[in-house]
């Protein structure tokens, strides 16, 4: 059985480096880069130089999860999915409990 994780090569900051991502979080990246009219490289870089602790590609799905956790919290109730209904639904239940 062949992995979702693919891994993809990216060059930051002048040097080649690997990540290893699921499509989902790198066509989320790519989407992000578009939305803020910067390159993939770029927007690489900076998650690289934000980042904390843990490694390049789990700081990217952390980020990209970020992104978009912060369009659902920030949309109007009347544009959400139902899916992201019930995703807030359950982010206010945990903050009740």
């Amino acid at each position: 059985m062949k992995s979702p994780v693919i891994k993809r090569s990216i060059v930051i900051a002048g040097h080649k480096t690997s990540v290893s991502l699921e499509d989902a979080f790198w066509k989320g990246l790519k989407e992000i880069s578009n939305q803020r009219g910067t390159t993939l490289s770029k927007l690489v870089a900076s998650i690289d130089s934000d980042r904390r602790h843990g490694n390049l590609s789990s700081g990217i799905r952390l980020f990209v999860l970020d992104h978009f956790r912060t369009l659902i919290d920030t949309a109007p109730t009347t544009q959400l999915s139902h899916f992201e209904i019930a995703v807030q639904g359950s982010k206010a239940r945990q903050k009740i409990a």
